[in-house]
């Protein structure tokens, strides 16, 4: 054990003092889940806007965006950012779309969750293989999609939410920076960590 672990330990108590500080946490977690259920509601009640009839580039050519829906009426699209050119993508879109590789699961909610970025398909095909990423990817380079949606061309990422009623398609939702981090189950993981995640910015012991 280096110096620095050692100065970054939590103080060491008997047990009924630590159960006694795990039942204060508790308390504050139950209300977090309460909280974040409320909030669940508040997202399912928001009003959607109605999109264009957008044209992606799929693996197989142009396709229109409804049809990305594959028959389901629910679309998770995550807006992976893209640097022409660039060896490696975005390393955070590149970590969190990985973790993705089973997502047959939501065919049980009739929705599926796909990658839009604005790079070329080739090119987003290439990348995809490279790093054994399993999702499926689609190209909003010939179009104003990604700009629309929040995720223009050379910006950041973003995840967004569709709803398909027929052949009309409707944004419900939408997020991006930390708002992305609840489609990954690192953070989750890293969070109950007695270090967390190491960041300057974060509250940790020293």
């Amino acid at each position: 054990m280096t110096e620095k672990t050692a100065s970054a330990l939590p103080p060491v108590v008997d047990r009924q003092t630590w159960q006694a500080a795990l039942d204060d946490l508790r308390i504050r977690e139950k209300a977090a889940t309460r909280e974040l259920d409320a909030i669940a509601a508040q997202r399912r009640r928001l009003p959607m806007v109605e999109l264009p009839d957008y044209t992606l580039i799929g693996p197989d050519g142009p396709i229109r965006l409804v049809d990305v829906f594959d028959g389901r009426s629910q679309l998770i699209v995550y807006n992976h950012m893209w640097t022409d050119g660039a060896q490696w993508q975005c390393g955070g879109c590149t970590g969190l779309t990985s973790q993705h590789v089973r997502l047959g699961f939501l065919d049980n909610y009739d929705a599926r969750f796909v990658i839009v970025t604005n790079g070329p398909i080739d090119e987003a095909l290439a990348y995809k293989a490279k790093v054994g990423n399993k999702m499926d990817w689609y190209s909003s380079s010939e179009s104003s999609f990604g700009a629309d949606v929040g995720a223009p061309r050379g910006a950041g990422f973003a995840v967004n939410v569709f709803l398909r009623d027929g052949d009309r398609v409707y944004r419900t939702w939408h997020t991006d920076g930390r708002g992305t981090e609840q489609l990954s189950y690192t953070f989750s993981l890293i969070d109950i960590l007695p270090w967390g995640r190491q960041e300057e910015w974060q509250d940790s012991p020293n």
